[in-house]
């Protein structure tokens, strides 16, 4: 957590500035194309990047789909798992989030700024009613992020188990799945430190409809968990070491 005090708290620019235009951005949503907003928000995370001295290596931008929209599945470890996949993913995206998380300010202003989707877990009707708007925007041509572990722990750089219930989207859509490997990302905001910290960002192969279709929410669930895995033991491994593609 010391990295993140570091970073924000000081931050004159990040208070004084990014704060109040993401409040007015995400009030008056009618005035800001979806491109404009995901320029401040990118601009956002660089800021945070260079003062948390924080580096993100991303591999396999060339599997992202040119066109129409995509569910991205991402394991999850913490607080700048987004902002490292945001770094490196240059068309707009957005993601679904937990209300609890936007409890606090700079999530729930950052959320807004990209138009994201929250969803409550104590309301399933809530749940469905979101679920339904998501289906409808990414047939339209969105590209989500979803974290299918639904939250977690001191995982570090281990899965947690999926629920199969977030894979309903692209059974709906029919729209590419694309798997997303994070690694390290559980350090800039974990340890207590503000040594330099590189993390890493890998988009795998996109599992299309024709691939997934006839297979239940539970099959592709497993599906992308093993892809996911794999390619978090083949770094671990040392077979996959990063002579960067892409370093940002």
């Amino acid at each position: 957590m010391l990295r993140f005090y570091f970073v924000v708290i000081p931050a004159v620019i990040f208070n004084s500035y990014y704060i109040p235009l993401m409040w007015y951005m995400a009030k008056y949503p009618h005035r800001y194309s979806e491109q404009t907003c995901y320029k401040v928000a990118r601009r956002m995370v660089r800021l945070v990047k260079k003062r948390g001295r924080i580096t993100t290596i991303s591999t396999g931008e060339e599997f992202l789909p040119k066109d129409g929209g995509y569910v991205m599945y991402a394991n999850h470890q913490g607080k700048y798992d987004m902002l490292g996949i945001v770094a490196n993913h240059d068309k707009p995206c957005t993601i679904v989030i937990d209300k609890e998380t936007t409890k606090k300010i700079v999530p729930r202003l950052y959320t807004r700024l990209i138009k994201g989707k929250k969803l409550d877990k104590k309301n399933p009707r809530q749940q469905v009613e979101t679920i339904g708007k998501i289906i409808t925007e990414v047939k339209d041509g969105r590209r989500y992020l979803i974290f299918p572990e639904g939250g977690y722990a001191d995982n570090k750089n281990n899965l947690l188990k999926f629920h199969p219930g977030s894979f309903k989207i692209p059974v709906k859509t029919k729209c590419p799945i694309i798997p997303v490997a994070i690694y390290d990302s559980y350090k800039p905001f974990t340890i207590n430190s503000i040594r330099r910290v590189t993390t890493q960002v890998h988009y795998l192969k996109p599992i299309y409809y024709e691939q997934y279709s006839g297979m239940s929410t539970r099959e592709i669930s497993d599906l992308v968990f093993e892809r996911i895995n794999n390619k978090i033991d083949e770094i671990e491994g040392g077979s996959l070491y990063i002579e960067a593609k892409k370093a940002v």
